[in-house]
């Protein structure tokens, strides 16, 4: 049930499509989602379009297990999250969680589903990973991790978690900060340092890129009238963008602020710091807003 095969996206990628069609349902792992470009073609052309070509006869149910995001000084080919581009493509679920209990959920449903999904893994909440990174030459590098999310129960038996199926984790009524992955526990860090100033912040997990879950964050946004997207991923053609626009279609009323990542990760910690979304930075936004 495990097959270890050479390093070659294009050709795992493309085995797991056609073992899709064929009636089994793979789970993929390719180490990091930078690489997924390598095999791209067989997402994109093949696994994404199989059901719509065939007017629904087909499906490629299959899974695409890859770590995104940085903060760990393995500079820009190795730390990018690049759910936006994915999640740009009819087809494709795209999925991104912050805690076990949701990453197995969204496992189990993404193994279930009739599609493909891309399900990504924060490298800053795998405990595994850190360990791999922290004997391989890199122990003088300081991480910065949240004090959550690598840890956590897991209900047995685990409970799907739907695909497209936001989670509101801390209410607030003062302003919203949207996010994912590990950008939810600095979110909730910043929650905390704003309470001191008596703002009120809410917290939504998206979970989900693809399906997105616009109405809940529609419905926060809505009692705050302050949004502030939390986004790894850059800031050109991505997730923070297409929620602003999912407001603006409904009609929502709200200062909008974003948080990204906006040029290519350097591979230097202290300048990676600078680039990459942190605590610091969603205070200010939020502080931009003029809230008192």
């Amino acid at each position: 049930r495990v097959r270890s095969t050479p390093i070659s996206e294009s050709a795992f990628l493309g085995a797991a499509v056609g073992a899709a069609m064929g009636g089994l349902r793979p789970v993929v792992e390719v180490q990091l989602v930078d690489f997924l470009a390598v095999g791209l073609s067989s997402l994109l052309n093949e696994a994404a379009k199989v059901n719509a070509f065939s007017g629904g006869r087909w499906d490629a149910p299959l899974v695409v297990r890859a770590t995104c995001g940085g903060g760990y000084g393995d500079g820009g080919q190795h730390e990018q999250a690049l759910w936006g581009m994915l999640a740009g493509i009819p087809g494709l679920s795209v999925v991104v969680p912050s805690n076990p209990a949701d990453a197995a959920g969204l496992m189990l449903t993404a193994i279930q589903s009739g599609g493909p999904v891309i399900f990504l893994e924060h490298k800053l909440l795998s405990e595994t990973w850190l360990e791999f990174m922290g004997g391989s030459g890199r122990r003088s590098v300081e991480f910065d991790l949240p004090d959550a999310g690598r840890r956590g129960e897991v209900p047995d038996p685990i409970t799907n978690v739907p695909l497209g199926e936001a989670a509101v984790v801390r209410p607030g009524a003062d302003v919203t900060l949207v996010s994912l992955a590990v950008g939810v526990h600095r979110c909730l860090e910043a929650a905390e340092r704003l309470a001191d100033r008596d703002i009120r912040a809410a917290v939504v997990d998206l979970r989900s890129v693809a399906p997105l879950d616009a109405d809940t964050v529609t419905r926060e946004v809505a009692k705050s009238g302050c949004v502030v997207v939390v986004d790894e991923d850059y800031v050109r053609g991505g997730l923070s963008g297409e929620i602003a626009a999912r407001l603006t279609e409904t009609g929502v009323a709200a200062q909008y602020a974003r948080v990204t990542t906006e040029t290519t990760i350097p591979y230097a910690r202290h300048l990676e710091d600078e680039v990459l979304p942190s605590v610091e930075r969603i205070v200010a936004a939020v502080e931009g807003f003029g809230l008192s």
